[in-house]
């Protein structure tokens, strides 16, 4: 599926605004894995014709803030919703990729915050 589609607005181009059902159902997957984690790290994750594939499964780090709220976020259980930026701008770096591995994407508050990607020289 290919996010990175604009609307036209006034001359100025929007980003589309997708929800979570527009996604296939691996993409799905990770939104829902993401706000599982909450805050911590995916590592070493599969990219398929541009969807995550989780097997093998990525490495999941969990960061644990104390004091603070630790566990998934409340619309992992939210059975559709809009899609913030940061997921919009993750899957069209997918879609760019095509097929590959993602080293690490860094989550917070349940949104990818940055991803490391390594990239063979020519």
């Amino acid at each position: 599926m290919n996010v990175a589609a604009h609307a036209p607005d006034r001359g100025r181009k929007k980003p589309l605004r997708l929800s979570k059902h527009d996604l296939s159902a691996r993409r799905a997957g990770l939104v829902e894995l993401m706000q599982r984690i909450n805050f911590g790290r995916i590592e070493s994750l599969a990219v398929l014709d541009g969807d995550p594939v989780f097997d093998p499964p990525p490495r999941i780090v969990r960061e644990v803030k104390f004091g603070s709220e630790n566990g998934p976020r409340p619309e992992v259980d939210a059975n559709n919703f809009l899609l913030k930026t940061q997921v919009v701008e993750l899957f069209q770096h997918f879609d760019q990729l095509g097929t590959g591995t993602i080293d690490v994407i860094e989550v917070k508050h349940g949104l990818p915050f940055r991803m490391i990607v390594s990239e063979a020289t020519a």
